[in-house]
């Protein structure tokens, strides 16, 4: 029995199906934590067992870890919250209930960073990296997916892209850093999670194919979509408090802005990328695949 949380976010709408697709190979039940299981569509409810609730929620978690074998673990932040609370806070209540109920395995979606000088004072990251220990210190087999900023943040720019031909960050516009796409995240975690020979604690980086820049997005972002598109960097002072005024708790929003600053600061670039931490995804294949829709589309 594999249980998997959030299935419809980002990364759980492209690991469900991967799931249902191996799992009877594998002689393997699948069991989700779904607040609204109507965002399922029809004919995967029929192929999972549904337990409704937050998997926040110590209850929730009881009933659905009791008989697993492995979970797919990742935390939904929730910005009215402290970085703390927002991440171990919200996984208490599952560590718990993996010790007691002896899930062997876990997969968790963390971050790029541990070990790397920052990595203390990286706000949402530093956070993610606590959660890992604290799942850890269960006692069960566990596999920290270790990720960059996803292509898919990007999305958030959709509306700037197309109306002004702007994307921003607050990174330089020369700072290389890896990048990944969540189906590769979500193809990392199907191959954990269905073979199950690993043991111990581990980090699993997943790195993209390679290195860009900010200036490097907007080159391969201009070439996909037809249009000029360039790079803004945006002063840290002016993120905290645009994201304070959009009403994110100000101790999470001040983890939002330590985050950025480290990751100018060589927060990613602490793991090679070889062969085995590679994942496929280009951006310009993302681009092609899922900007250029959600640009043109109006």
């Amino acid at each position: 029995m594999i249980v998997i949380t959030a299935p419809t976010g980002n990364i759980g709408r492209h690991l469900l199906p991967l799931l249902l697709e191996s799992a009877p190979a594998h002689d393997e039940a699948l069991r989700v934590i779904v607040r609204d299981p109507a965002r399922l569509p029809a004919t995967v409810r029929e192929r999972v067992e549904v337990i409704t609730g937050s998997h926040g929620d110590a209850d929730v978690v009881d009933r659905a870890f009791e008989g697993a074998d492995a979970v797919f673990w990742l935390v939904p932040p929730d910005s009215s919250l402290t970085p703390e609370d927002a991440y171990c806070g919200f996984t208490r209540p599952a560590a718990k209930a993996l010790a007691a109920h002896g899930v062997g395995h876990v997969v968790g979606v963390s971050a790029l960073g541990r070990g790397t000088p920052v990595a203390d004072r990286a706000g949402l990251v530093t956070a993610t990296l606590a959660m890992d220990d604290l799942i850890t210190g269960t006692g069960v087999a566990y596999r920290a997916l270790a990720n960059p900023s996803f292509f898919e943040n990007i999305l958030e720019e959709a509306d700037s892209i197309r109306e002004k031909g702007v994307f921003t960050d607050t990174v330089a516009a020369d700072r290389r850093s890896p990048l990944v796409a969540v189906a590769d995240i979500a193809a990392a975690a199907a191959g954990l999670l269905l073979e199950r020979s690993w043991s111990g604690s581990d980090s699993v980086p997943v790195l993209g194919p390679q290195d860009l820049s900010p200036d490097d997005l907007a080159r391969i972002m201009t070439e996909q979509l037809g249009r000029p598109v360039r790079y803004e960097r945006q002063p840290l002072e002016e993120l905290y408090a645009g994201l304070v005024g959009y009403g994110l708790d100000e101790a999470f929003a001040q983890g939002v802005v330590d985050m950025k600053r480290a990751k100018d600061e060589g927060l990613d670039a602490g793991i090679a990328r070889t062969p085995g931490t590679a994942s496929p995804t280009t951006f310009e294949q993302w681009c092609a695949q899922t900007l250029k829709p959600a640009v043109l589309s109006r």
